[in-house]
């Protein structure tokens, strides 16, 4: 997305507060192009899987909760038991809106989504502990539902279906339509676009459906990265981020950012243009990548344990 990438390239060139390290990026892009580091499969064990509206219905309740997993200062994380085992994050959130609709509860349709109440997503989600900015969640899927049964006859399909078969269009289309996927910021006066979620949405489209049918875009490879807080971790582990001390202190001390505050924008902002570059280099180099494959490689490479060692920025946002 034009408004995306160039805004991103702005804030990069500006940065005070967050740099590229090229020659880390360098080293990075010549692992991938040795296929060291593969573009990992869509995810079938958490997903959820049936009839075409039925996965198309789930994705986009799944995307428009997908932000903000980590725990409050002296909380516990919220984890779900699934089939054995203990998940937290966005396979937690994944996992348990599938076990919401293999139960029959119908998380999934516009108009059970419309009039949710605060106590019957606390069911869906289940688990330990629970989700930070629950009540945020429930304004979003009432929206959600709202807006489906007033302009799509409450079909998620008829919604992706008025894109034209173009993802771009889809994601304009959701920012236009829900204020939950509006992520905008602004730096030095100027508007900076992410639309981290709405972007994420027309990618695990593709994903699921193997880049057909539903999945099948003509503009795929126009999708940026999606700006959240585990592939700056990722990057900054890889050294082709470099925080002035300030940040990192705030950053390793798990200061909140404030969300839209500069140090925060030139964060998500870099990620997106650092993505892009290492997309141009493999380019270059021969291999041919679409920015969010290489989000997908990146956030995979996250929810390793080595990763992991220096922490995430926190931001308290619905956006990511």
């Amino acid at each position: 997305m034009w408004e995306v990438l160039e805004t991103a390239k702005n804030v990069a060139k500006k940065s005070r507060q967050v740099q590229i390290n090229k020659q880390a990026l360098g080293r990075f892009s010549r692992k991938v192009l040795a296929d060291e580091i593969q573009v990992p499969r869509w995810n079938r064990l958490y997903h959820f899987s049936g009839s075409d509206e039925a996965t198309v219905s789930y994705l986009l309740v799944l995307d428009s909760l997908n932000f903000c997993f980590w725990p409050a200062p002296g909380k516990v994380k919220w984890e779900i038991e699934y089939e054995s085992r203990k998940l937290s994050g966005y396979y937690a959130l994944a996992a348990a809106l599938k076990q919401a609709i293999k139960s029959g509860a119908p998380v999934i349709k516009a108009d059970y989504l419309a009039d949710l109440t605060l106590g019957k997503l606390k069911e869906i989600l289940g688990g330990e502990e629970e989700l930070p900015l629950l009540e945020h969640r429930l304004q979003i899927l009432n929206e959600l539902g709202q807006v489906l049964l007033e302009e799509y006859e409450g079909q998620a399909l008829k919604l992706v279906e008025s894109a034209g078969g173009s993802a771009i269009r889809l994601v304009r289309l959701l920012v236009e339509k829900l204020a939950s996927f509006r992520d905008v910021a602004e730096y030095q006066g100027h508007k900076v676009f992410f639309y981290k979620r709405a972007q994420i949405f027309a990618a695990d489209l593709y994903g699921a459906f193997d880049g057909k049918d539903w999945g099948s875009f003509t503009d795929i490879d126009k999708l940026t990265a999606f700006a959240d807080y585990k592939l700056p971790q990722v990057l900054r582990h890889l050294g082709i981020f470099d925080y002035a001390q300030a940040l990192a202190q705030k950053v390793d001390q798990e200061i909140y950012l404030k969300a839209g505050c500069f140090e925060e924008v030139e964060i998500r902002a870099n990620t997106i243009w650092a993505v892009e570059l290492i997309r141009q280099e493999l380019e270059r180099m021969g291999k041919g990548l679409r920015a969010f494959e290489i989000d997908w490689m990146l956030w995979n490479l996250g929810q390793h344990a080595e990763f992991k060692v220096k922490p995430y920025h926190r931001t308290l946002t619905i956006f990511y």
